[in-house]
């Protein structure tokens, strides 16, 4: 298409919106953002960037802080794989590169966490490297505008639109072309209701003109969903609760929660308090006074039903291979949000069970 960057660019200049990032070329600070915004809408994502860069101003700040905290910060952004990814990098760049952001396209690409979209966004945005960048607003706004039907999710559709986001890059303006890029598929080419009437390539756009915006992209994989049900014991006296860091690699991992017992389908309180996991857990002690009714939590790639019973001990320290803290404190805890719905919405309030 004759012009396309240039078409690109001054749409960009005009109606691009202004985000902190990119009003900088420092390199932490657009690290920072990207992975903040992987799998993160910007309106969600900009108020954790500005949490970290006050809490973390420098990358040696972030790499000296501790894991706890710095999931604190993330507690509802999920994904929490991505902060222990960040605090990692973080480190390494202290180590490895005397604090200093690498300028190697080749280098950031080797860091936790950061693939050849993550890795482009840095090199061109903060560096001017001419590195063509291709997240799902990139791919959308291609295979419409260009009436691409190869499936996005193939290994012939990503080097098909790789290759194409390549040959329209505007090498002497990476930087701007790609944010260009990307904002044209996030507040343009919607995936749902674009506003093609604002969209400069309307005349050119080959789905628009063909009837096809509803069509494309095309993706060939379906997302399977994993069913979960979580039952949580909040193990507690009148002041305190126990509490454990999640240890194996699933989802969560790092974040504190309540002893938890995972069964295959909504277990009835008579089973629950039958189960050996229950008697180990709870050493035979506490009376169950009351439980939540089961709450609904969605995933990208689970969905959790969980249910919370509260169970009252008189003393807590038989509890060794646990955390004891006080009920007030647990807002100093990285928990998972699901937690922290519950917590600030029935933790005063529990549903009374029939034992």
């Amino acid at each position: 298409m004759k012009d396309f960057s240039k078409i690109l660019s001054d749409w960009y200049l005009k109606s691009g919106r202004e985000l902190p990032w990119r009003s900088t070329k420092n390199p932490y600070f657009i690290w920072l953002s990207e992975i903040i915004l992987q799998q993160t809408r910007v309106e969600q994502g900009l108020p954790y960037y500005e949490r970290f860069i006050e809490h973390f101003p420098e990358i040696q700040d972030l790499a000296n802080a501790s894991q706890d905290k710095i999931l604190q910060l993330w507690q509802g952004l999920g994904y929490y794989s991505r902060a222990r990814n960040l605090h990692a990098t973080a480190k390494q760049i202290v180590a490895e590169y005397d604090g200093v952001f690498p300028n190697s396209y080749e280098i950031i690409h080797k860091f936790k966490g950061v693939g050849d979209y993550t890795s482009a966004a840095i090199a061109s945005f903060a560096f001017g490297l001419p590195y063509s960048v291709v997240d799902g607003n990139v791919y959308r706004f291609l295979s419409r505008c260009f009436g691409i039907a190869t499936p996005i999710d193939s290994s012939q559709g990503k080097k098909e639109f790789a290759k194409l986001a390549e040959k329209l890059l505007d090498k002497r303006n990476s930087g701007r072309h790609n944010q260009a890029m990307m904002e044209m598929g996030a507040i343009i080419c919607k995936p749902m209701n674009p506003i093609c009437m604002d969209c400069p390539f309307v005349v050119n756009c080959i789905a628009y003109n063909l009837g096809e915006i509803d069509q494309l992209p095309v993706k060939t994989k379906k997302l399977k969903v994993r069913t979960r049900y979580l039952n949580y014991l909040i193990i507690h006296n009148d002041t305190s609760v126990v509490i454990t860091a999640r240890k194996k690699k699933d989802i969560w991992q790092g974040l504190f929660e309540f002893p938890l017992i995972e069964s295959e389908y909504d277990l009835e309180v008579a089973e629950l308090v039958s189960d050996e996991r229950f008697v180990a857990i709870t050493n035979g002690k506490g009376i169950l006074k009351s439980s939540s009714e089961q709450i609904k939590h969605l995933l990208s790639h689970q969905k959790l039903f969980a249910r919370f019973y509260w169970i009252k001990v008189k003393n807590l320290s038989s509890f060794k291979k646990y955390k004891v803290v006080r009920f007030d404190d647990l807002v100093h805890f990285g928990m998972p949000q699901l937690i922290v719905k519950y917590l600030k919405v029935h933790r005063v309030k529990p549903v009374k069970t029939d034992q």
